[in-house]
């Protein structure tokens, strides 16, 4: 018996075991009652690296921000009771990106049925979307972590674990365990439903190849295909990037397309798209995909025309998929579609224009602040999106070098994530600079006091706030009224100021020699650096979502 009892550890310490056993090594969380000494543990005893947040939204965030750059699962804790509450945009964030994350989340001991922070927290989960893993007994602790972790890799959203409070300080045998993940089998489409595809690509004169997030891995593999068939390729905007290089990349297809690639998306008559949903901001409330044949390829049969009317559907592995179409096309000796050819090259890799604006003292143009910065900061960066008026010109102005370098913030439609998830970027361990673009309302909500945890855990990291000191949407939806915008105007501090009264670094941009500073501090730059672009209201470009 006191062999048996020489082998068990305190709950707290085989959590920290556990979790570093699933090949987590980094941690985002606000301390509570529930969880401080597991995360203690987890630093002191196994090595982890933990990062304090000031709010739970924004530590659920960071492991998002993790998990879409480093493509592992992210980890965050959390206390319990209104902790939880405190994450829930931020869970449902991850549920719509499919971003896997696991919320070690303390919960309060059932004996304790008035207890404050005793909450329904199962429920609270449920009505996420999230997944919920409880903490069943001491003998099942590791079982049950490993099944989290396994749960948010196979199903790509985030699972919350409950751990009960008063299981703490009481001991466990349980030893670390991990589950294997085997991945969905790879397989090409067969059948009368590839015939039916490789016929469609046969009589089309000008397909155009379509890939999101879901295909990125098959990059090589639909190149190939784009070249045998002549079709140019796009991307949607999660996918942003993916065909920068090539020479009938035409970049984003949808709403921020460039007029060049509007011309030609316009002039196709078939689209074959690999790991697309065919939102509506993709096919432009579905006008980019009328009078088009359409080829849909996806892993998930669910997603086979679910947001669009098809003519043919194959489920399989996008690259195995687009090497199988070759092999048949060229069986067939079908010919190449020759749509390439009658493209213009260069001007497919215009840029949006500019618009021409009247500029107002004291302000800078948006537009040729952001050109300034793109060139400015390292090719590599990644770029993080909040919401807001502005995320549209920084879609388009700011390039990114990979899909996985890229993601905007607004899968729920909200502003205020944008800081969370960059500071998660930021901890990926990739050495990239993380380049934050952010309204000056979504910088007050979500952003300002986690900018401190920038400078704390001294992260490479660039805010460049556009700031039209008002709730930009609501402005404009005012002044097109011809209506007094004044109560979605605000006089806001200087965030130049705050920023280096947190020990950050900050410029304000008012006018083209502030932009110079702005330049100069960025190659400079030794932490992390916040820009405020003062802009006028009334003269922020307006974009079509």
């Amino acid at each position: 018996m006191s062999g048996q009892n020489q082998n068990k550890i305190a709950v707290f310490k085989a959590i920290a075991n556990s979790v570093m056993a699933q090949g987590s090594d980094t941690m985002f969380g606000l301390l509570g009652d529930a969880n401080l000494f597991m995360a203690d543990e987890y630093v002191r005893s196994y090595g982890g690296t933990f990062i304090p947040a000031t709010h739970e939204n924004n530590a659920v965030l960071m492991a998002l921000g993790f998990a879409q750059v480093t493509g592992k699962t992210g980890v965050a804790t959390i206390t319990h009771g209104p902790a939880l509450t405190n994450c829930l945009t931020a869970l449902v964030e991850g549920v719509k990106g499919t971003l896997p994350v696991v919320l070690l989340c303390g919960d309060t001991p059932v004996a304790d049925r008035d207890g404050a922070q005793n909450l329904p927290q199962r429920e609270l989960v449920l009505a996420a979307g999230a997944g919920f893993e409880q903490m069943r007994s001491l003998d099942t602790v590791t079982v049950d972590i490993a099944t989290a972790f396994r749960r948010a890799r196979i199903e790509r959203r985030p699972i919350v674990l409950n751990m009960p409070r008063d299981f703490m300080w009481q001991e466990t045998a349980a030893q670390p365990i991990v589950h294997a993940i085997v991945d969905a089998p790879t397989n090409a489409a067969l059948g009368t439903d590839l015939e039916n595809a490789v016929g469609i690509l046969a009589a089309a004169k000008r397909p155009i190849i379509l890939v999101g997030r879901g295909a990125v891995s098959a990059r090589a593999e639909i190149v190939e295909l784009a070249n045998r068939i002549g079709a140019p390729l796009a991307t949607t905007l999660k996918a942003n990037g993916l065909f920068q290089a090539e020479p009938f990349g035409i970049g984003v297809h949808g709403t921020i397309s460039t007029p060049a690639a509007v011309d030609t998306i316009l002039a196709s008559d078939c689209v074959v798209a690999f790991g697309v949903g065919f939102n509506r901001f993709t096919t432009v409330d579905g006008a980019y995909l009328e009078g088009k044949r359409i080829i849909q390829i996806d892993t998930q049969l669910v997603e086979i025309g679910k947001n669009a009317q098809i003519d043919a559907g194959l489920v399989g592995d996008p690259g195995l998929v687009a090497k199988t179409m070759i092999h048949w096309l060229d069986e067939a000796e079908i010919p190449s579609s020759g749509f390439t050819n009658e493209l213009d090259e260069t001007a497919l890799k215009s840029p949006h224009p500019i618009e021409k604006t009247t500029q107002t003292e004291g302000f800078i143009d948006l537009t040729q602040a952001l050109m300034v910065l793109e060139t400015a900061i390292p090719d590599d960066r990644i770029l993080v999106s909040d919401g807001g008026r502005f995320m549209g010109e920084a879609w388009i102005r700011f390039s990114v070098a990979h899909p996985r370098n890229f993601f905007q913030t607004t899968n729920t439609g909200a502003i205020g994530l944008g800081m969370g998830q960059a500071i998660g970027a930021a901890h990926s361990g990739r050495g990239q600079p993380v380049l934050l673009a952010t309204g000056d309302g979504g910088f007050m909500m979500g952003g300002l006091s986690e900018f401190s945890t920038a400078v704390q855990t001294k992260r490479d990291l660039i805010v460049a706030i556009c700031n039209d000191q008002a709730y930009g949407a609501e402005y404009v939806q005012f002044t097109d009224r011809q209506m007094d915008p004044t109560i979605s105007q605000f006089n806001w501090p200087s965030f130049a100021e705050v920023a280096i009264a947190m020990g950050g670094q900050g410029v304000t941009v008012e006018n083209a020699a502030d932009l110079d500073k702005a330049v100069q501090a960025i190659a400079d730059r030794d932490g992390p650096l916040l820009i405020d672009l003062r802009i006028d209201p009334a003269l922020v470009p307006r974009m079509q979502f």
